[in-house]
Formats: structure tokens, sequence, C-alpha cells
């Protein structure tokens, strides 16, 4: 993270850490999108997919999914329908949307919005798909940016406790984004939970 958007994060990570504490405690070890029930979340009403990319589809700085996630995608996109999947991601590079465009042209990048925490991706993904905020599930593998995001835009928030990784890659990056989760986890379970 970087800019304003940090202190954001650490200002709203404070006043709903009770709330992100609880998606702490309900999300089961190792939950990678693989483990996600679909075909549940839509019976419970969600309508729209919102998906960070980096953790979430393939290692932090690929240019594209990783094989096992692009059939992830087909099997959301037959479910929510493409056009009900967008990706909310702090890096919207041109190579990732120039991918989507050729293999997922009706998923959206959101973009020109303030970034995660704030709750404005969420909201044009609510407008652009015409649903409320409720029925939005925010997938990504940060606290204090996509679901803090999905709990400041009253959407749901979906953590990846078990992000895609690649040290061989990027092994500077993969470290930095590695030990950024564990100080996320270590600020929410550390701070007091009282009166929240």
């Amino acid at each position: 993270m970087t800019g304003s958007h940090i202190l954001l994060g650490f200002i709203d990570g404070f006043t709903r850490r009770k709330a992100l504490m609880r998606i702490i405690d309900e999300t089961l070890p190792h939950t990678s999108i693989y483990s996600l029930d679909l075909h549940r979340f839509k019976q419970e009403g969600v309508l729209a997919l919102a998906l960070d990319f980096d953790g979430v589809l393939a290692h932090h700085g690929a240019d594209y999914p990783l094989p096992d996630a692009v059939l992830w995608l087909l099997k959301a996109s037959e479910i929510f329908g493409e056009e009900n999947i967008f990706i909310l991601s702090n890096k919207p590079t041109d190579k990732r949307r120039a991918w989507f465009c050729d293999r997922f042209p009706q998923i959206r990048f959101i973009s020109g919005v303030a970034k995660k925490p704030n709750p404005d991706g969420l909201k044009k993904i609510g407008e652009l798909a015409s649903v409320p905020p409720h029925s939005i599930l925010m997938i990504d593998d940060r606290l204090l940016t996509g679901c803090l995001a999905a709990l400041n835009a009253g959407s749901r928030p979906c953590w990846i406790n078990k992000p895609f990784v690649s040290f061989s890659s990027r092994p500077f990056a993969e470290l930095f984004f590695m030990m950024l989760r564990i100080a996320e986890r270590f600020f929410v379970q550390i701070l007091p939970t009282s009166n929240n």
C-alpha cells in the first residue's frame, strides 16, 4: 500500500477491528479460491463478485491468472454470469486488462476510483451490476485493503488466507507482501475489541 490509503487502512482497521477479527475467526485454514463454495454464496444472495488479482488469481505481479484459476473463473462465470464478475485490484495493469479482454471480455476492471480500503470501487461495481452493496462478495487476500473495503461499502468480505505466491518469480515482492499480511493480522489480533 502506498499513499493515503495506508493511513485509511490502519484507521479503519482500528475502527472495524471487531468485524475484522470475526473474519479471521470464521475463515477456514488454507482458504483459496478453490475452496470457496460458489453455489452456496449464490444461494445466500451474492449477485456479483469483486476479485483482487495478486494473491487471489495469481502470484504477485503476474500478468495473467494461473491455469487452475482460469478454470475457476469459468465456473464462477457459469454461476454468476461473466458480466457480474469484476476485478478490483490496486494494480490493474494493461497486460492484465488485455488478457481478460481476450479471454473473459465481459469481466470488467474497476479503475478511476480511490484504492482499497476506500469503498468507491465496490460502490462502482454495485452501479455497473445494478445490485445492492450487500449482494457483492469481495474476495481478497488482504485484511486492511479488500476485506476492509467490503466492510466500508456494506458488502461481504471473503478473506483468502492461502494466497498464491511465487518466491522464484518475485522473491522480494512476495516476501514484502507476506510480511504485510502477517503484520495486518497481528495488528487486528493484538487490538482490544471491547466496546466495538
